[in-house]
């Protein structure tokens, strides 16, 4: 191929690219435990992306699936045309800053991260359509963003963003439960369970523990 026609060909290429529009997921997970991080997902496919297959896994708000099927769920999205990113935000910070900062820092990095994913810029971003849960919100300079109560459990692209949030927060204190294995993260997951509050008074405080949360 002349190098004229290859150009001509990456042109065309990159035209229908930035001609695409996107649907674009955000959810949090772990905004209360007293353990562990927080953690944001920003997940963005093509408008007109077909679900179905994933509904018959049953997808929908990650807190009312089982762990298998969380898993499941997230080995097929691996295969198809889903684009996503995940933050955490450290317990340190979290006692630093505060909760709602840290989601909101998280929340940025994610949406910025997963667009860097889509190759799309700044002057592309009325392409996109952002849906979030409960009271999140991007940055305003997203125009086309709409919040909605219990999106988890309405609309697929954010029970997405949930459970690929969820399984790997949870896997990320699985980690921690080995480091610190007298508190049962592995179980709880961080969250201020009975057990936990007794491992709490019997052991103490780990680095993990979010000071202004306990």
């Amino acid at each position: 191929m002349k190098p004229k026609q290859k150009r001509a060909k990456k042109i065309v290429k990159k035209a229908a690219k930035l001609s695409q529009e996107f649907l674009i997921g955000i959810d949090e997970v772990g905004r209360g435990p007293l353990a562990g991080p927080v953690t944001v997902c920003a997940v963005a496919v093509q408008a007109g992306f077909d679900f179905s297959v994933l509904r018959e896994l049953g997808l929908r708000d990650s807190k009312k699936m089982k762990a298998s099927d969380r898993e499941n769920i997230v080995s097929v999205a691996k295969k198809l045309e889903v684009y996503f990113y995940i933050s955490h935000v450290s317990a340190q910070t979290i006692d630093k800053i505060g909760i709602v900062p840290s989601i909101r820092h998280a929340l940025k990095n994610s949406l910025e991260k997963v667009l860097g994913k889509l190759n799309l810029e700044f002057k592309t971003k009325n392409k996109l359509k952002i849906l979030l849960d409960g009271g999140l919100k991007a940055p305003t300079h997203f125009k086309n963003q709409k919040t909605i109560i219990r999106g988890d459990d309405s609309q697929p692209i954010i029970s997405l963003a949930s459970v690929l949030a969820k399984v790997n927060r949870d896997k990320k204190m699985q980690l921690l439960a080995k480091k610190y294995p007298k508190y049962g993260f592995e179980k709880h997951k961080g969250y201020g369970t009975k057990a936990h509050y007794m491992a709490l008074n019997k052991h103490g405080k780990t680095p993990i523990h979010r000071l202004t949360f306990i």
